[in-house]
């Protein structure tokens, strides 16, 4: 059993992108996860010309690396929650551009508590160079039930 109480068998990586993959956006970033492990995923992005925001530069939206950094911290979770959970809060750091190239994003959990945890991520070039970082706040708590029409 974990520090957390969760002795349920952590999902393989297979069925980890599956489950990430079924959201249109993440499918459309070209998500694949590489490795999962208690409190850690390490992802790849693959790169498309869309994420262009200078046509001059070539270099990628810094939405887009925001958006990685969001989904490998939240995704980290998924060996504590069993799934990805809505975010409270998000800071993100540029370190430098990110030209055309697949990404590798590695997020691991910092703590984990029954409301609110946190986690941080890595954004990584083709290169192997640092292009972004960030941490985030998660919601741990069950999702409340949605509402029923009438």
């Amino acid at each position: 059993m974990s520090e957390t109480g969760n002795s349920a068998a952590l999902p393989a990586a297979e069925e980890i992108e599956a489950r990430l993959r079924r959201a249109p956006f993440h499918d459309w970033l070209g998500l694949k996860v590489v490795s999962v492990g208690e409190g850690e995923i390490e992802l790849t992005a693959a790169w498309r010309e869309e994420w262009i925001v200078n046509p001059d530069k070539r270099y990628t939206h810094g939405g887009i690396l925001a958006a990685l950094v969001d989904l490998a911290a939240d995704w980290a979770l998924v060996s504590k929650t069993g799934r990805g959970v809505p975010t409270i809060d998000l800071r993100v750091d540029y370190h430098r551009a990110a030209f055309p190239g697949d990404l590798r994003v590695k997020g691991k959990v910092i703590r984990f508590g029954a409301q609110v945890a946190t986690a941080e991520a890595h954004v990584y070039d083709a290169d192997g160079k640092l292009v972004a970082s960030g941490r985030g706040a998660y919601s741990t708590s069950t999702p409340a039930a949605p509402v029923q029409k009438a």
